[in-house]
């Protein structure tokens, strides 16, 4: 597990994998953020396993801000 770097915000836009989505969040950290997608994947989408594949799409999403 890496180190946040400071002042470097961590931002993901989900309508970049599930079309017409309008979600986003950001956070400090890659693991804050994947908090937050895991608990928007949850409630919105009724996701609930987060494949192997599924998960490499959510980090190439990732863009830092």
């Amino acid at each position: 597990m890496s180190a946040p770097e400071t002042g470097k915000a961590r931002h993901i836009a989900c309508g970049d994998i599930v079309p017409d989505c309008t979600f986003t969040a950001s956070a400090e950290s890659e693991e804050e953020l994947l908090d937050k997608v895991v608990a928007h994947a949850a409630q919105d989408h009724g996701i609930t396993e987060i494949t192997p594949e599924l998960a490499a799409k959510v980090k190439a999403a990732i863009r830092n801000r």
